[in-house]
C-alpha cells in the first residue's frame, strides 16, 4: 500500500558507535530507497543506550541530515536494551476497554520497574483455550473462560524522554519510538515477504547482542545481551597496546598484525564462543518455555556480526541455518545513486533504521 509523503517517516537507528539513516518512499510503483547514509559517533558518547554527549550527538544527527539533504524531519527511532521489556503474557479474555484499565495491574507482576517509572504499550495477539498444568490458567478453565495472548512492551520514560529531547535538540520531530527487536522484524517481513514459521533474529551491535523469537510474526520471545563488537576492539587495545581507531582497523582486517596473528585468533575465537553460547542459552530457554516451537531458521544482522568464523560457528553449534537479514532485499534500488557494492557491504548495519522507515506516522 503507497504511504502519502506526509506520513512518511525517516528512519533513523541511533547506536552506541554509529547512527544510521534510511529514506523510503512508499509509492504506487512499490518501496524505493531514496537515502541511506552511516557516520560514526565519539566512543563514548552513547554507553548501553544511555546518551552521556547530548550536544554531541545532536550535532551528529543534523550533520548526517546535511550531508544526505533530507528534508523531511519526521523521525521514527527506537530504543533497546535493558530500559526496554517485551513479554508476550496469557490472561482471562476480557473487551480491550477493560484491558486498557486493568493492563497496569497485569503488567506489574511481569515488569522489574516501578510501574510509574515506564510507558506501557500492549497489543492483543490472539484468544486460545485455557491451558491445563498452568495454574492461572487452570482457574480460568474452571470457570468455563478463555484466556488471551497479550504482547506487553514497558519502556522506561527518562530513556524515552532522553531520545525525544535529542531529536528535538537536533531539530527534528520524534514521531514514532520503536524497539530494535520490532523494527529489525519489520525490515526482514518487508525483504523477504513472508511472515509464516518460526525464526530468530539475532542482532550484534557494538555494546548489545539482541534476540527476538518470531512465530507467524508475532514476537514471543526478546532478550537483549551486553554481548557486542566493543568487546573485541577492547581486547585488541588491550592485548596490542593501540588506540581504539588502531585496534578498529585491526578488528576489520584493515590493518594487517602477522605477527600477532595467533593473538588476534584467540581473540576472535574467545569472544566469539562467548555469543554463541549465550544464544543458545536463550534458545534453551526458549524450547523449554515454548516445547511447541522450534526455531528453522537464525537471521543475523548488526555491524558487529561479520567477524571470522561467527556464522559457521553458530550454525555448527544451534544445528539451525544461519543466513544474513538483507533489510534491502526487497527495495528498488537506482544503481547510479548507490553502489550495489557498499549497500551490500553496509546491510548488516542497516536493519533497524530500514525498518523504522518502514513506519509511518499514525501507525500504532
Amino acid at each position: 500500500m503507497p504511504v502519502p509523503k506526509k506520513n512518511q517517516l525517516i528512519g533513523l537507528d541511533i547506536g552506541s558507535h554509529s547512527i544510521k539513516l534510511v529514506e523510503i518512499n512508499q509509492s504506487k510503483k512499490g518501496m524505493i530507497l531514496k537515502n541511506f547514509g552511516v557516520i560514526g559517533l565519539p566512543k563514548d558518547a552513547i554507553v548501553e543506550g544511555t546518551i552521556k554527549e547530548m550536544e554531541v550527538v545532536a550535532s551528529v544527527v543534523k550533520n548526517l541530515y546535511k550531508n544526505l539533504k533530507i528534508k523531511n524531519k519526521n523521525v521514527a527511532t527506537s530504543i533497546s536494551g535493558f530500559s526496554v521489556i517485551v513479554k508476550k503474557i496469557s490472561i482471562s479474555q476480557r473487551g480491550e476497554s477493560e484491558l486498557d484499565s486493568s493492563i497496569h495491574e497485569e503488567a506489574e507482576q511481569y515488569i522489574p520497574f516501578d510501574i510509574s517509572d515506564v510507558n506501557l504499550d500492549y497489543e492483543i495477539l490472539k484468544l486460545k483455550e485455557a491451558v491445563t498444568g498452568d495454574e492461572s490458567a487452570t482457574e480460568v478453565a474452571k470457570k468455563g473462560a478463555a484466556l488471551m495472548d497479550v504482547l506487553l512492551v514497558a519502556a522506561k520514560k527518562d530513556i524515552i524522554e532522553d531520545y525525544e529531547s535529542l531529536i528535538q535538540l537536533a531539530g527534528l520531530n520524534p514521531v514514532i519510538m520503536d524497539v530494535d527487536a520490532f523494527a529489525l522484524q519489520n525490515a526482514f517481513e518487508a525483504s523477504s515477504g513472508n511472515i509464516s514459521g518460526c525464526y530468530a533474529i539475532i542482532n550484534i551491535g557494538a555494546e548489545e547482542l539482541g534476540i527476538n523469537a518470531v512465530k507467524d510474526g508475532v514476537s514471543i520471545f526478546t532478550r537483549d545481551s551486553s554481548y557486542g563488537g566493543s568487546q573485541i576492539t577492547e581486547a585488541i587495545m588491550s592485548k596490542f597496546n593501540v588506540s581504539f581507531e588502531e585496534a578498529e582497523k585491526i578488528k576489520l582486517g584493515g590493518t594487517k598484525v602477522d605477527k600477532e596473528r595467533g593473538a588476534l585468533e584467540e581473540i576472535f575465537t574467545t569472544i566469539v564462543s562467548g555469543w554463541v553460547q549465550e544464544i543458545k542459552r536463550a534458545l534453551d530457554f526458549l524450547s523449554t518455555t515454548y516445547p511447541d516451537e522450534s526455531i528453522e531458521k537464525i537471521l543475523v544482522s548488526g555491524g558487529a556480526y561479520r567477524i571470522p568464523g561467527f556464522l559457521k560457528y553458530l550454525e555448527q553449534e544451534t544445528g539451525i541455518s544461519v543466513e544474513e537479514l538483507n533489510p534491502f532485499a526487497n527495495l528498488q534500488i537506482n544503481e547510479k545513486v548507490f553502489d550495489p557494492r557498499y549497500l551490500s557491504y553496509m546491510a548488516p548495519q542497516a536493519g533497524v533504521a530500514v525498518g523504522l522507515a518502514l513506519r509511518s506516522a499514525g501507525d500504532k
